[in-house]
């Protein structure tokens, strides 16, 4: 093994393992409430593994109201899995204990690949407590390494690649999707309109690959990850859920957050257009990422999977590091807050109220948000004369 690649798979190993003993507790005791809540050692891996009948070996989306919530590759990695349990023993620590061995692998590529693409800050996302502290709660490690690879070879100027890996990542989790705004941005101020059209159907086409067995064979069960998150209410960790427990109960949600994300996407294309020099996109995912889930309906402790690793990419340098931190900090707060809370609702005598909860969730928004404000700041010239030439000339470089 190359020494560059060495330290990487040494700390990565290192952060699963030490992530993997904070699920023990669960492991040994056993998933169920308020136990697994208190010990903050909750998982989706063993969970769904009965909920969705995944212990039978049932097809996950064979069932229009029992279907998996994600989209097919997540979906048949966890139906795969399970023909991996063995018949003895505890089913749902060894379907636990096989797809956190997958997870692991998948996470120590991450790291590798970040460091390739990050050597000088790399080390954050491994060595991050709230990254270790969410790594096997659920699968979202599958689509963070392809969004990375998409990144990763855009900013290589090998589109197809790129395209193919961002495909094959929204087929896995959906959250990729808000990439294609940056993406389709740096083609703008590239002026490279045929390359941007055949990225988008590479993208497209890849997706469809994936996902057109499913639509036709099973379209009620397929369907269901988008059914329930346009039915979904205000939900864990959003900014909508905190309202309501203060009182403030938002109408037309729906509406409420594809506007609320809307102007943060028009916040951000101004931000790309002010930057003098085109951006990488591995420089700017991060702030689209950021807006997205500061918008959505829901905030699940795993995401903070998809965010640290594009945040190191877009930290200018190390004198980064401090905000970089306070911001994890508030991450590991919400983390164990939000199983404190589920604790107390699961009938927990020593657990934290919904106002705390409340009070954490608007912790871990305004720390993102100021996170993500103070890195903008450093991309962007101070407004001045330059910046009214600069607007000038992109009206006329695009009437």
């Amino acid at each position: 093994m190359k020494t560059f690649a060495k330290s990487a798979v040494l700390l990565a190993l290192l952060a699963a393992l030490i992530s993997f003993a904070k699920f023990d507790n669960c492991r040994v005791n056993g998933w169920s409430p308020p136990g697994d809540y208190i010990h903050a050692c909750y998982s989706d891996l063993p969970a769904l593994f009965g909920e969705r009948g995944l212990i039978k070996h049932s097809w996950p989306y064979a069932s229009g109201t029992n279907a998996v919530e994600y989209p097919p590759i997540t979906g048949v990695v966890m139906w795969a899995s399970s023909y991996l349990v063995s018949d003895s023993g505890n089913k749902y620590r060894n379907y636990f204990d096989i797809n956190a061995i997958l997870v692991a692998l998948l996470f120590i590529g991450s790291v590798v690949l970040l460091k390739r693409m990050k050597p000088e800050l790399w080390y954050l996302f491994p060595v991050a407590p709230a990254v270790i502290a969410s790594l096997y709660i659920n699968w979202d490690i599958w689509a963070v390494i392809s969004a990375l690879a998409a990144i990763y070879y855009f900013d290589k100027l090998n589109y197809r690649k790129s395209a193919i890996a961002l495909g094959i990542s929204i087929a896995t989790k959906f959250f990729p999707v808000v990439l294609l705004l940056p993406i389709f941005l740096i083609f703008i101020r590239k002026r490279k309109i045929k390359e941007l059209i055949s990225y988008l159907l590479v993208t497209t086409g890849t997706w469809l690959v994936i996902n057109l067995p499913f639509i036709i064979t099973t379209p009620t069960g397929w369907l269901r990850f988008f059914k329930l998150n346009s039915e979904r209410a205000a939900d864990w960790g959003s900014i909508w859920h905190a309202l309501d427990i203060f009182g403030f109960k938002v109408n037309n949600l729906n509406l409420i957050t594809i506007i609320f994300f809307a102007l943060g996407a028009l916040a951000f294309t101004l931000f790309v257009f002010g930057i003098t020099k085109i951006p990488s996109l591995a420089s700017i995912a991060f702030f689209i990422v950021a807006i997205f889930v500061i918008s959505s309906k829901v905030y699940s402790p795993q995401y903070v999977l998809w965010l640290t690793p594009l945040a190191v990419l877009a930290m200018l340098d190390k004198r980064d590091r401090i905000d970089f931190w306070i911001w994890q900090f508030a991450e590991l707060i919400y983390h164990f807050a939000i199983w404190q809370y589920l604790a107390s609702i699961s009938g927990a005598k020593f657990a934290i109220p919904a106002g705390a909860y409340a009070f954490a969730i608007l912790l871990r928004i305004s720390a993102l948000t100021w996170f993500s404000l103070r890195l903008m700041r450093k991309s962007t010239p101070k407004f001045g004369p330059q910046n009214l030439e600069f607007l000038s000339g992109v009206g006329q470089g695009y009437a």
